[in-house]
């Protein structure tokens, strides 16, 4: 929210990671829209472009994004599969589901620690006894809402058995 003391509005929501820290949950069929981001050796090259895109679509369909929950799926160097939540399906665009067990644990940092919360992370859902089925990473606000906020969040997300 904007303040006479801040003219500049955010894009992103400032992120509470309590509820999204060491936890575990299910979803059955929650909504998604998913979308493809050209990446260069992981580094996302045209992001802003398929969220802008993501969003026009989302808005004209009256839908919202709970939680502003947005996916990331790491297929290659080159691709990065987006997964953004809604609460409907959405007119134009490829609509999905996931379904299953989650667990999920909040990181602060540098986007150069990725690697060590990965690390990190596999030793905490082991040590909790959960396979690791699939990884997601929610990069929870832009570089720019980061650098406002002084925190840049990342919560790793991963489909148990």
């Amino acid at each position: 929210m904007a303040t006479l003391l801040d003219p500049k509005p955010e894009c992103c929501p400032e992120f509470d990671p309590v509820p999204w820290n060491d936890q575990v949950f299910s979803w059955d069929n929650k909504k998604f829209v998913k979308d493809k981001v050209f990446t260069c050796f992981y580094m996302p090259m045209n992001f802003g472009r398929v969220m802008k895109r993501l969003d026009e679509k989302i808005s004209a369909a009256d839908a919202t994004m709970p939680d502003y929950l947005c996916l990331s799926d790491h297929t290659s160097k080159w691709n990065m599969d987006l997964y953004l939540a809604v609460d409907k399906e959405v007119v134009g665009v490829e609509n999905t589901t996931l379904s299953g067990k989650f667990y999920s644990y909040v990181y602060e940092g540098p986007f150069k620690d990725t690697g060590k919360w990965c690390k990190d992370f596999e030793e905490k859902a082991q040590a909790k006894g959960f396979t690791i089925k699939k990884w997601y990473m929610w990069y929870t606000t832009c570089p720019k809402c980061a650098k406002k906020y002084g925190k840049n969040y990342v919560v790793i997300v991963g489909q148990i058995a």
